[in-house]
């Protein structure tokens, strides 16, 4: 008769669903971001991204209900060194897209020109759908290009989501590497800083001693 499982061992033909669910989850789509921009007020996103990355957007400024003129603001996206990427002033709805040369953090700002209201105007509703690396292809697209089948089209979708899943990893450990190497040059500094104060500390001692030693000698309390 076979056994029973163990207790807190996994049952047979559970332990491949775990990864299935992981990449499932990584593979869901991401949600845009909506939020509220008051009038003369400016609101900024910024996101880290990893270099050579395919960024897309989407996004839409809707007027404030009651209002007799039009959603106003100006959008921005610049890089950590002030590049603008791209800009549109009076924007109400559009797309944009650019490709990373660096990592580095990104900063899409939204600016209102509109008057500040006095409570009964409401604010003007930003929305903000802002993708990057596999979410920002369009595979529908090469799937024409390079005459796909649906599963060759969803095979490379995998491979390219693998692809950037070993890239985030790799980065990980390269940072992982560069925090040990500033730790342990941390300790080593550390180390050498306490026993020059301990030198200098013992030193000075040393010095109080004698000058003490030699003041009361001078004045005959001491022999």
């Amino acid at each position: 008769l076979p056994l029973p499982p163990l207790p807190g061992r996994p049952r047979p033909g559970r332990a491949p669903l775990l990864p299935l669910l992981l990449l499932l989850l990584l593979v869901g789509p991401a949600w845009p971001i909506s939020f509220q921009l008051p009038g003369k007020a400016r609101k900024c996103l910024r996101e880290e991204i990893h270099r050579d990355t395919l960024v897309t957007g989407e996004y839409e400024i809707g007027a404030p209900p009651g209002s007799s003129t039009g959603p106003s603001a100006n959008l921005k996206i610049t890089d950590s060194a002030g590049h603008i990427l791209y800009a549109k002033e009076d924007a109400t709805k559009g797309k944009f897209a650019f490709t990373t040369e660096d990592y580095d953090m990104f900063e899409a700002c939204f600016e209102s020109k509109l008057p500040v209201g006095t409570g009964r105007m409401p604010d003007q509703l930003v929305t903000l759908d802002m993708k990057h690396g596999v979410e920002a292809k369009n595979y529908e697209e090469i799937a024409k290009v390079e005459k796909l089948k649906p599963l060759e089209v969803e095979l490379r979708r995998l491979e390219d989501l693998s692809e950037s899943i070993v890239n985030d990893f790799a980065y990980m450990k390269k940072r992982e590497e560069e925090m040990r190497d500033t730790n342990e040059s941390t300790n080593t500094r550390v180390l050498y800083f306490s026993i020059f104060s301990m030198c200098c500390l013992i030193g000075l001692a040393t010095w109080q001693v004698f000058y003490l030693r030699r003041f009361f000698k001078a004045k005959k309390l001491i022999e």
